[in-house]
């Protein structure tokens, strides 16, 4: 029902990758000592992130590396690399249509169309963000306050 904590890692992982570009070699090692998750957590975040062509890897070495420019990765690609249904799991129907009420028998169906558009409009707001607006919301915090 939320956007799991796995998409935040992964952001924090994409822009640590993208600030230490030529300045160091990026391993699960150090990014787990960054984001303060298990190394085999990392680990399976950036082979999701590989699988969907967002990073490269080199086997053995380590070494990660974004595939594409910041401005080409959105949120939603991010997400939808990680959560393999999508914007589908944000928003859940319990089990009850075998009830015998007729609420619980039809709920689903009530709560389709409605659901459908919530996705809709996260999915579009999630693809208008990308990671370069996110590299620069970092860096202008990095930088501290302007005087």
């Amino acid at each position: 029902m939320q956007i799991s904590v796995k998409c935040s890692v992964a952001v924090h992982c994409l822009i640590f990758i993208h600030q230490a570009k030529g300045r160091a070699k990026v391993t699960s090692g150090l990014l787990a000592e960054s984001t303060g998750c298990n190394p085999v957590v990392i680990r399976n975040i950036l082979s999701a992130l590989k699988k969907a062509g967002l990073i490269t890897v080199p086997r053995g070495t380590g070494g990660a590396e974004l595939a594409r420019d910041p401005v080409q990765i959105t949120l939603y690609q991010i997400y939808a690399a990680l959560e393999g249904e999508g914007v589908m799991s944000l928003i859940g129907i319990h089990s009850c249509q075998q009830r015998p009420c007729p609420v619980a028998q039809n709920i689903r169906k009530v709560l389709c169309k409605p659901y459908h558009q919530i996705e809709d409009a996260v999915k579009k707001t999630m693809s208008e963000i990308t990671l370069q607006s996110m590299i620069e919301d970092y860096e202008a915090l990095a930088a501290g306050p302007e005087e």
